[in-house]
């Protein structure tokens, strides 16, 4: 529990120190990240992390466009990713979680 709100922090820390975006995407930053960081360890149980990441990225309002296009890929890659596995699809996600972090560094583990 200490771990997901270390990250967190950090990651808000990140976000809010970033140069890129404006407030709404700083904000889309923070939650995207408070999401991130709740649920099971993402090394220790890969397909339960991604299952857990679906349905709250999904929910999310964000109303920078950037980001919310950039949140929908993650899910999309988390859910195929859940349903089938396999190493294609997990780079998928590593791709689209690097994708998130360029936009808010430390946001995806």
């Amino acid at each position: 529990m200490l771990a997901s709100s270390v990250l967190a922090a950090s990651a808000v820390a990140a976000c809010g120190s970033s140069s890129v975006g404006g407030p709404a995407q700083k904000q889309g930053c923070t939650v995207v990240a408070e999401v991130l960081s709740d649920g099971p360890d993402p090394g220790a149980d890969p397909v339960g992390y991604a299952e857990a990441q679906v349905l709250p990225l999904h929910q999310l309002r964000i109303s920078d466009t950037k980001l919310r296009d950039v949140v929908d890929k993650l899910a999309s890659a988390y859910q195929e990713y859940a349903s089938n596995g396999g190493r294609a699809l997990s780079a998928k996600v590593t791709s689209e979680e690097n994708v998130l972090n360029a936009i808010c560094p430390g946001a995806a583990p």
